[in-house]
């Protein structure tokens, strides 16, 4: 018996994750669509798919005939939307997987740390940049402290909607503290760029983690076990090079850059990494936003599983 979910949001992240709830997952069904506007395509599609179409909100979501049989919710408005619509949910049975950068809850990378926020009832899906990079801090993290973490997150300007033009500040401040908090660096740092190239180019994610001297080999074979395990539910997630690896002094870094410690030379880590959208309802280039509502349908598969058991 599959778990019966709702996502807020009828944009282009909340139409995709429920186009990907639809044809991909055996554990969830979707038993509604929230927005606000009547006439966006999410609602439309909704209709068309006979599944529930609601155009008033959370408010409209808690009158639902069928609420209490949701158990979990994903919210993919806006950061301050989903503040509103935390306190609206606070006290029901609903378990809150949140893709915006409000970050109410703790921080949750699947890879990474999803299994000990099992119990959580908000957790945070950092943001794209998140998803696509902290895997990669925390494969190197796994063998050797990161000093320094810094991600650069392309994306084509015709993926970046309302939504993440309005949180741009949010995206870089909630990336560059999950990369400590969850990717566990000592200083992170995240850049988002928006490209506006004709046609469009998909997600493009750079890594870079300056860390002391290590077996190399070691932080490699990481990297490559961690892309593996993004992939099994984000096909078009890949290495676009062999990991890299370049002797830096401390000179080439400001001072506020570097953690205080000893000041010895270090090796900087470099990947490069690709991002392929699989196209359930958005273009192939859109990888930002398929990475997103990849690993939020991971996320809400396992807390289904969870509830379950």
């Amino acid at each position: 018996m599959k778990t019966k979910v709702a996502v807020v949001g009828s944009g282009n992240i909340g139409t995709d994750l429920m186009m990907k709830i639809i044809r991909t997952s055996d554990v969830l069904e979707i038993a509604a669509l929230v927005g606000i506007e009547p006439s966006s395509d999410g609602l439309a599609r909704a209709r068309r798919l006979g599944v529930a179409a609601i155009d008033s909100g959370v408010d409209g979501l808690l009158a639902h005939p069928d609420f209490g049989q949701i158990q979990v919710v994903f919210d993919a408005t806006s950061a301050a939307a989903h503040i509103a619509n935390a306190e609206r949910l606070s006290g029901t049975q609903v378990r809150l997987v949140d893709l915006t950068p409000a970050a109410i809850g703790p921080y949750v990378v699947p890879t990474v740390n999803l299994d000990s926020l099992l119990d959580a009832p908000n957790v945070n899906m950092v943001t794209c940049g998140g998803q696509a990079t902290i895997p990669i801090v925390a494969a190197v993290s796994a063998v050797a402290p990161v000093r320094y973490a810094e991600i650069v997150a392309s994306i084509s300007s015709r993926s970046a909607g309302p939504g993440t033009r309005a949180n741009i500040d949010e995206f870089t401040e909630t990336t560059a503290r999950a990369i400590e908090v969850v990717g566990g660096a000592e200083r992170g740092k995240a850049i988002i760029i928006l490209n506006p190239a004709d046609p469009p180019l998909i997600m493009r994610d750079t890594v870079l983690c300056l860390i002391n001297a290590c077996d190399t080999d070691a932080v490699a074979a990481s990297v490559h076990g961690m892309v593996a395990r993004v992939q099994r539910y984000v096909p078009g997630y890949r290495l676009k090079h062999e990991v890299q690896f370049r002797r830096v002094g401390v000179d080439s870094f400001e001072n506020d850059v570097l953690p205080s410690g000893a000041r010895a030379e270090r090796l900087m880590v470099s990947v490069f990494l690709e991002v392929e959208g699989a196209g359930h309802y958005l273009p192939p280039y859109a990888g930002n936003l398929d990475i997103m509502t990849s690993a939020a349908l991971r996320v809400g598969e396992r807390l289904a599983t969870a509830v379950l058991a």
